[in-house]
This record gives structure tokens, sequence and C-alpha cells, in this order.
């Protein structure tokens, strides 16, 4: 061993969320309910969005927590394995990160990890779409986003 420690999961992700289990995220099954998951992985879309820059709301006029009205992000699809139960009182990681860039859609990655113990509790996978929601319509990603995210992942995600 050369002294150091190995490092925690999560740290290869670019945006990663700290999340406490809540006890009415328990189910009768007396887990984490599946649905708690996917509101994980929103928290830490969410955060990796405000890192690059794309919430639809980047106008002065608008402040943070507000509607779109300009180009943002709207999800199309998602999904989430499920590896191992959480329980309350787990501590949680959540990881983002973007794995692959078109030219008006991208598709992120998510995974969940206990804290104490660094074990994948979850995985999953989220497309989403550039939006004009002013228009109502699909619309090509903003270019300085694509530059944030590239520099955000510390390499070329296509």
């Amino acid at each position: 061993m050369s002294g150091r420690e190995t490092p925690a999961p999560w740290e290869s992700w670019p945006v990663v969320i700290s999340i406490p289990v809540a006890w009415g995220e328990m189910d009768a099954f007396g887990h984490v309910n599946n649905v708690t998951y996917f509101r994980y992985f929103e928290s830490a879309r969410l955060a990796y969005f405000q890192a690059v820059g794309f919430l639809g709301t980047e106008s002065t006029e608008n402040p943070p927590g507000s509607a779109p009205t300009g180009i943002g992000p709207i999800l199309a699809h998602t999904e989430c394995r499920f590896r191992i139960p959480l329980t309350w009182p787990d501590s949680l990681k959540v990881g983002a990160r973007v794995v692959d860039v078109g030219t008006d859609r991208f598709t992120m990655a998510y995974a969940v990890f206990v804290e104490a113990t660094g074990d994948l509790a979850a995985e999953g996978s989220g497309r989403l779409v550039s939006f004009d929601y002013q228009a109502g319509v699909k619309a090509p990603l903003p270019a300085n986003v694509v530059a944030r995210i590239r520099a955000l992942e510390g390499d070329d995600p296509v």
C-alpha cells in the first residue's frame, strides 16, 4: 500500500450532490420507494444544469428558479437500474455526467452511492432535448452550453 486511501467512487463524477434519505421516502416494504430515485436523479440533473448555465432562464429579467422562458432542457426519457435498497438514515452521494452530445440533445448518466460504504445503490440515464420554451419546439443546443459541458467533463463526451 502506498498509504493513500482509495478514492470514493463518486469522485470521478463532475457533478455530485449530497442527499440524506428522509424517513418519509421509505415505503411499506421498509426501503426507499422507487419513485424517490428519480427525484435524486432530478436533483443531480438540476445541479448539472446550474453548473453549465442551461436552465432556460439565462435572461437578466428572469431570477434563478423562475419558469423557463428561453432555450433550456426538457426530459425526453429516463430510466433507473436499482442495485441495492436504501433505508433511513442513509446519506447519499448522487453523481451526474453527460455521456453523449448531439445537435439538439444530450444523454446524462446518474449514479446513487451510499456515502458510508461507497456502494452503488442505483444507476440511470436520461435523454434531454434542447427546447425553446417560448416557441414550444425543440431547438439546437446553444454552442456556449456545449462548450461548458465539454469543459466540465474534462474531455469531449461525444
